[in-house]
């Protein structure tokens, strides 16, 4: 790109001066004289846009008088980092004149990933919403964000995958639903969450994979079960980057993942296996070039796990886990009696009442009598899945307020393996179906008086001044059966899906949500996703928008920083003159 000089000032007249702001071609450049030298800078600070020519230069150090940031006026560097560098541009005295180039930089999307990196280490929310949105201006990837993050995330987290890179991985599955305007906020909010989840965390030092290779991922499967069994998390990990080294192919390695993690219970309610089908999402999204610390940082989640086995919910008064042992036993019958019928079951509306009913042996048995007449895993997944987010549009606001909790780990569980098995269907992560099942049967006390599905009259509708409503009803508290109903409303009335869950999102991304919020709009769009346009697809928006009604409204801190650094990014002034 060639140099485009432009005459800034005569010398005399900044020598004279000291300093000057001059505007050049839209930018606003800020001319320092320091004995024979003359410096060129942006004229406003990186950190909120104040005016540099309203600071002071000492000693070479350029300091603003907003938020005292310090700057060194040949380089532009900061010496404190919340701050960032502040753009320097090259000058070349001829004659009397004072030049200055204003060649963009060739380094932008670079220096952007840096500062990125630099917010993440420091957990500085502003850096990090103005590097997602310069890295997304205009038609900007995510792709690059989202690996800074997942990268940073997997490294600086000794726990290993946890809620953070969750709600990234969250928020990446959103950002095709999302407007446009709402895309580089939803990935401010997810790299946000892997800076806060980092945050005093030591890092993790990977392990190396098995000397020699290839080796045989059927054995590195086996080893890996046993290893997660005795809880060696260290013996564990080493299978997982051996089979990564050894070239496992993508369904292989999330078979093993899932085999592992299904061995037992509904662990840790549910979360790891979650979190498992997250980073498979996660990497179907950047690229499985990064299939290695991803994929090792989920095995801390499966040694150290709470295995529902071992707990007395589910073993008094009724042994589930004694039901779950012969259901399973039952299994390859069942899958082999119904292989020939696959694509004829069509059972799901009858089989939902069963599942929430109070009979967990005719739960485990509706779900085996249904593979025997032909329903496949995600038919039988899927139909679960409908049946834990009735759970949430069923729920009533009498229950205490952490019960929503309850029936969120269950409805976000059932669809993590549901999409698992979409992905790599297999009898070992089938077995995730049926402790599904249970966990919706455990629940059954939550729709203890089970709220009523919102009727829908026969009203014309204006699609736009309902979403208008829906977002003044979250202003308040405690509107969760009214955003139900005008969700219902609207779908009923023809409204749009896609333009009802691009408002979700918006009104997601605008509190400073909580991590089972955010899993929970997202498990509820992929569902609704995969229903169309159907009275399945509207209940489970219903129990979206009842779940987000219920939380809020919050503090909005982070949208507060979003607006900040759009703002700064359009060049708008903060500040009065």
């Amino acid at each position: 790109m060639a140099n485009r000089y432009v005459c800034a000032a005569r010398l005399d007249q900044l020598q004279q001066a000291g300093r000057l702001a001059v505007s050049l071609d839209g930018q606003a450049i800020l001319l320092v004289a320091q004995g024979e030298r003359v410096y060129a800078l942006d004229n406003r600070c990186p950190h909120m846009g104040f005016p540099l020519h309203r600071g002071t230069v000492h000693d070479g150090i350029l300091t603003c008088h907003w938020h005292h940031a310090r700057f060194d006026i040949a380089t532009g560097g900061t010496f404190d980092p919340w701050a960032g560098d502040v753009r320097t541009y090259p000058v070349d005295i001829r004659g009397d004149e004072v030049w200055v180039d204003l060649t963009p930089p060739a380094d932008a999307l670079e220096r952007q990933c840096t500062r990125l990196r630099e917010g993440l280490e420091r957990n500085i929310p502003l850096v990090i919403a103005k590097a997602a949105i310069a890295m997304l201006d205009g038609a900007g990837d995510p792709v690059l964000p989202a690996r800074v993050g997942l990268e940073f995330g997997t490294r600086y987290r000794r726990e290993g995958w946890g809620q953070g890179l969750t709600i990234l991985a969250c928020m990446v599955n959103l950002l095709p639903h999302l407007a446009p305007e709402d895309r580089a906020q939803a990935l401010y909010h997810g790299l946000s969450a892997v800076a806060n989840d980092t945050r005093n965390s030591s890092p993790r030092f990977p392990l190396r994979p098995l000397p020699g290779g290839p080796h045989d991922v059927d054995t590195l499967k086996r080893w890996f079960r046993r290893f997660i069994e005795v809880r060696d998390a260290e013996g564990a990990e080493r299978c997982v980057v051996s089979a990564v080294h050894s070239g496992a192919e993508r369904r292989q390695l999330a078979d093993m993942l899932f085999a592992a993690i299904t061995d037992h219970r509904y662990v840790s309610t549910g979360h790891p296996l979650d979190f498992t089908n997250k980073a498979l999402e996660a990497l179907d999204a950047v690229g499985w070039d990064l299939a290695e610390p991803i994929l090792a940082s989920l095995v801390p989640s499966y040694a150290d796990g709470d295995r529902m086995e071992e707990s007395n919910q589910w073993r008094h008064p009724v042994d589930l886990v004694a039901i779950l042992d012969e259901v399973f036993a039952a299994l390859p019958e069942a899958l082999s009696a119904g292989r020939a019928r696959r694509g004829t079951w069509q059972g799901a509306r009858h089989l939902v009442p069963v599942l929430l009913g109070d009979d967990p042996r005719a739960i485990a048995e509706g779900l085996l009598e249904a593979l025997r007449q032909g329903a496949s895993e995600v038919d039988l997944a899927a139909t679960v899945s409908y049946a834990a987010a009735l759970r949430i549009a069923r729920f009533p606001t009498s229950n205490e307020f952490g019960d929503w909790d309850t029936a969120l780990h269950t409805f976000t569980f059932a669809n993590a393996v549901e999409q698992g098995l979409r992905r790599a269907p297999s009898p070992e992560l089938l077995r995730g179906v049926f402790d599904a099942a249970m966990s919706v049967y455990l629940d059954r006390f939550l729709n203890v008086p089970a709220v009523r599905l919102p009727a829908v009259d026969e009203a014309p509708i204006d699609p736009r001044a309902l979403l208008d409503e829906l977002a003044a009803l979250l202003d308040r508290q405690q509107q969760v059966d009214e955003a139900g109903r005008l969700v219902a409303r609207y779908l009923a009335g023809g409204g749009d899906p896609a333009t009802l869950i691009a408002a979700l999102g918006r009104l997601l991304l605008r509190e400073d949500r909580n991590f089972h919020t955010i899993q929970m709009v997202e498990a509820a769009v992929r569902q609704a996703s995969h229903r169309g346009r159907s009275e399945e697809a509207t209940h489970i928006l219903v129990a979206a928008a009842r779940y987000l009604a219920a939380h809020a409204p919050t503090v909005r801190a982070q949208s507060q920083t979003f607006r900040i650094a759009r703002r700064l990014h359009r060049g708008e002034r903060l500040y009065e003159d």
